[in-house]
């Protein structure tokens, strides 16, 4: 076969998979990921000896350290992988919530429910722990997944992808609820965009080039981030020690993520008291800073800010500095130049807090807290598949209650329409 008939057995394997879902329990689909959880540890060996044909790979190709150590599948990311699986299994189950009901002055009764979304696509790269967190959420809200991994990760994804199915089918369910795309060739991702009907949605997992190419081309719903320009504004009415705390540790925790700070935003009145301290403690931990003329006019010895600055996502020890004269200019500037990601304030103001809550416009809008907190784990959520900046369906991290939509029910005793 070729490629595009490949990409649409798959996919209708997935489409197969995901209408039996709909006929199975809680307790199936629980059984199934902890099915998932002891297989995985149980051919831990087998899994290792898959990655090992990547990394070997990965290493006459000459990729980089970061990435080797992204595709890499250590004991701890196999057991932390078994462990996802399991979380997920005791996440309760959103499929069939009645979300609400009322009554129609003819008698029947309208209500809305969870229901899942069908065939979820999802096109990663690197990291092979992927194919099972993905699997985990998609499988728990009862859609079927496609996956399509990297070809830095082939063997490990295809490797871990036999293991869940073998899982699947022991559990009573149909193995298409977990598909994968078994070509290297890019051609492949841009054969599934193109499956409307048969998938559902796509969710794209990586850099921005790869999201704004699925994004451009697909013809089914996408959902997406592009990247995380986030910000944290020091207000006049901070308390300066938590602004300190928050904003080191929204740089400096783990700079390589979506939710870090990019941008600091420092009120003129607070300046001069705030930043040098500051720049002093993210100097000690290697960050290099830029600052704006009135910055400068404290810190002299930073590099100079330009315009474009204000746009990157940097994923490193780097950070911009601007001093603005008002709250009023710290929205207008997260507003323009942010990505929509996570934004926080630090104030003591009330009045302050809750027009930055209002007027950012972003997926997460935070008080007195670290931007690095944008996460789905540590929402409450038990897990995400990632963190949408959309507007429709779903914004901001996405976990199980994502992964579903909603659909109409309605409870008559023999209404007609006059």
């Amino acid at each position: 076969m070729d490629i595009k008939d490949i990409v649409f057995h798959k996919a209708k394997e997935a489409k197969e998979g995901a209408r039996a879902l709909l006929k199975a329990s809680t307790e199936q689909k629980n059984r199934a990921l902890h099915l998932m959880a002891e297989r995985i540890l149980k051919e831990s060996e087998y899994l290792k000896k898959e990655n090992k044909k990547d990394l070997a790979f990965a290493e006459e190709k000459g990729l980089s350290s970061a990435m080797i150590d992204r595709l890499t599948l250590k004991d701890k990311i196999i057991q932390e992988m078994a462990q996802g699986l399991r979380d997920v299994a005791n996440l309760p189950d959103p499929v069939g919530e009645i979300i609400r009901m009322w009554q129609r002055p003819n008698g029947m009764t309208v209500g809305r429910m969870r229901v899942p979304i069908g065939v979820i696509g999802i096109i990663y790269e690197s990291r092979p722990n992927v194919t099972a967190d993905a699997t985990a959420l998609c499988l728990k809200a009862g859609n079927a997944v496609l996956l399509r991994g990297g070809s830095e990760a082939f063997h490990s994804n295809m490797a871990i992808v036999k293991i869940l199915k073998d899982a699947v089918a022991e559990a009573g369910l149909h193995d298409g609820a977990v598909s994968f795309i078994d070509v290297t060739d890019r051609d492949a991702i841009m054969e599934m965009i193109k499956l409307e009907g048969i998938v559902d949605l796509i969710i794209p997992r990586g850099g921005e080039g790869l999201i704004r190419t699925v994004t451009e081309n697909s013809r089914i719903p996408v959902l997406k981030h592009y990247k995380g320009v986030c910000h944290v504004y020091v207000d006049s009415d901070a308390d300066l020690k938590m602004a300190e705390e928050i904003c080191f540790n929204a740089k400096v925790q783990r700079p390589g993520t979506c939710n870090a700070m990019e941008t600091m935003l420092v009120h003129s009145d607070v300046a001069a008291s705030f930043l040098p301290a500051m720049a002093e403690r993210f100097k000690d931990a290697g960050v290099t800073l830029k600052g704006c003329q009135k910055t400068l006019s404290i810190l002299p010895d930073l590099d100079t800010l330009k315009d474009e600055d204000f746009y990157e996502e940097y994923l490193s020890l780097t950070l911009n500095i601007k001093v603005v004269d008002s709250l009023d200019e710290a929205i207008e500037h997260i507003n323009r130049y942010g990505s929509a990601h996570t934004d926080s304030i630090v104030t003591e103001n009330y009045h302050k807090a809750m027009r930055f809550l209002r007027e950012v416009d972003s997926s997460a809008v935070m008080i007195n807290a670290s931007t690095r907190l944008n996460d789905g784990g540590q929402f409450g959520l038990g897990a995400e598949i990632g963190i949408s900046t959309d507007k429709i369906h779903a914004r901001g991290p996405m976990g199980l209650e994502e992964l579903t939509c909603m659909k109409f029910i309605v409870l008559g005793t023999g209404q007609v329409r006059e």
